[in-house]
C-alpha cells in the first residue's frame, strides 16, 4: 500500500438532495483561485452530478477502466501484475480531464457484479498515488461514507458532512460520522448546513451530538438562477453562499480566516 499523500483531501458526504455537489463545486472554485495550487476533483457519485455542475463532459470513468480490465480477465487474456498496473496507471491518467490547475476524475457506476477485490485495490492505490501530485483533492461522494473508503481512498484529511435543515438530513450526517469513526481515517470533520433562510431559522436547529457545526450556507438566488440557466457553477458570479463556504473552510483550517466585513457571520454553532 502506498504512503498516504500529503494533499489536503476533502470528502463531502450527506444524504441525497442536500446540496453536496453545489458546495463541492463552490469549494473547488475557491481553491482554484490560487493558480499556484493544483486541485483534483473526484466525482464519486454514480450520477456524475459534479461533472455537470462544473461543465465537464466525462469521456471515461474509473469504473469504465475497471470493467474493461474485468472483461479482459474473463476473456482469458494473460497479463502479469506489473503489466496490468502500468496499463491501469496509463488509462487513469488518460481519464483525467485537465484545465489549468484543475484535474477532474469521475468514478462512475460499476457494471459488473462481484467483488474483484484485487482490481479494486489496484485502482484505489493508483488514485492515492495520483492524489499525491495535487495540493487539494475534493471528493463529491454519493450518500453515505463507506463508498469513499471502499472505492476511492482509505483516508481523508477533512470530512465535511452536508445537511439541510431537516431532521432526517441531520440524523443521516450523524450516522455517517459514526460510520466514519470506524471506517475512514479522517483528521478533522465538521457539519455544514445548507440552504438556510436566515440566522433565525438556523438558531432553531437542534444539532445532534457529537456533530461540530462549522456554519450555515444561505439560499442563494445567484446560484439558483445560474443552475436554472445551465451555467457551470465555476462560472457563476459569487454571492452570499460562497462567502459562507469560505468561512466554513476557514473554521476547519482549510483556508486562512479573513476578517468579516459584511456584518453577517455564517459560522456559529447553533442551538445544541
Amino acid at each position: 500500500m502506498p504512503e498516504p499523500p500529503e494533499a489536503t483531501i476533502i470528502a463531502l458526504c450527506g444524504k441525497g438532495g442536500v446540496g453536496k455537489t453545489s458546495i463541492s463545486t463552490g469549494i473547488i472554485k475557491i481553491l482554484l483561485a490560487d493558480p499556484q495550487k493544483k486541485v483534483l476533483a473526484i466525482d464519486a457519485d454514480p450520477a456524475v452530478g459534479l461533472a455537470t455542475a462544473m461543465g465537464i463532459a466525462v469521456a471515461k470513468t474509473v469504473d469504465d477502466i475497471r470493467n474493461d480490465l474485468i472483461r479482459r480477465v474473463k476473456a482469458g487474456e494473460a497479463q502479469n501484475k506489473q503489466d496490468v498496473l502500468s496499463r491501469l496507471d496509463f488509462e487513469m491518467l488518460a481519464a483525467l480531464e485537465e484545465r489549468e490547475n484543475l484535474a477532474f476524475l469521475a468514478i462512475g457506476r460499476p457494471e459488473n457484479e462481484g467483488c474483484y477485490c484485487q482490481v479494486n485495490h489496484m485502482l484505489k492505490d493508483i488514485i492515492v498515488s495520483l492524489a499525491g501530485n495535487f495540493d487539494y483533492v475534493v471528493i463529491d461522494g454519493e450518500a453515505g461514507v463507506e463508498q469513499i473508503n471502499r472505492r476511492v481512498m482509505a483516508a481523508v484529511t477533512h470530512m465535511l458532512l452536508i445537511s439541510d435543515a431537516s431532521r432526517k438530513g441531520l440524523e443521516v450526517a450523524k450516522t455517517i460520522l459514526d460510520v466514519a469513526d470506524q471506517a475512514v481515517g479522517y483528521t478533522q470533520a465538521g457539519l455544514i448546513i445548507n440552504r438556510i433562510r436566515g440566522e433565525k431559522e438556523f438558531n432553531t436547529l437542534r444539532i445532534p451530538q457529537p456533530l461540530y457545526c462549522l456554519g450555515w450556507v444561505p439560499e442563494d438566488e445567484i446560484i439558483r438562477h445560474g443552475d436554472m440557466a445551465g451555467t457551470s457553477l465555476l462560472e457563476t458570479a459569487e454571492g452570499p453562499a460562497m462567502d459562507a463556504v469560505r468561512r466554513c473552510l476557514a473554521k476547519i483550517n482549510i483556508l486562512t480566516p479573513k476578517p468579516v466585513t459584511d456584518g453577517m457571520l455564517y459560522g456559529t454553532t447553533g442551538a445544541q
